[in-house]
């Protein structure tokens, strides 16, 4: 896997240019909800920032989750004298270690997907629905893809 310059704090100017060279000219097709604000490129430069840190803060700690989790793989046979109890903790380690390189694993594919749609000219716009998700939504959760009537939709079903 390829890795990206490690991130400290803010993204340097440079990497946002190598990794989104139309943002300037994208930042305006970026559409908002009744009553927002256009986006400004100095808003859209801090969320593409802040999703290029997740993402190689995330790529780090799934690869330290990857090995902790292949650790209790490989010592999960060790204990052939171990009474139930301990069988039933290690089994909760594994469950547990498990979740959360799942849960990592996803976090960083939206992170990813929302890193190739600042790219692609659509951030900002449901996937469903094709309408504004909102600006104030995506500067609180920059990995939505949906608009909040369509994330309601979604949750009823």
């Amino acid at each position: 896997m390829t890795r990206a310059t490690p991130l400290t704090g803010s993204t340097p100017e440079s990497l946002l240019d190598a990794t989104f060279p139309d943002l300037a000219r994208d930042v305006a097709s970026f559409p908002v909800r009744e009553g927002e604000e256009p986006w400004t490129l100095d808003e859209i430069q801090q969320v593409a920032g802040d999703l290029l840190t997740d993402r190689d803060r995330l790529e780090q700690e799934l690869d330290a989750a990857d090995r902790d989790l292949s650790e209790l793989l490989r010592n999960s046979g060790d204990g052939a004298g171990d009474d139930q109890a301990d069988s039933g903790s290690s089994a909760l380690e594994r469950e547990q270690e498990l979740t959360l390189v799942n849960n990592l694993r996803d976090l960083l594919a939206q992170t990813r997907h929302a890193i190739e749609r600042i790219k692609a000219g659509t951030y900002a716009t449901c996937e469903v629905t094709g309408l504004p998700i909102g600006k104030a939504r995506l500067q609180a959760f920059p990995r939505a893809t949906l608009s909040v009537e369509a994330k309601a939709r979604e949750e009823r079903r």
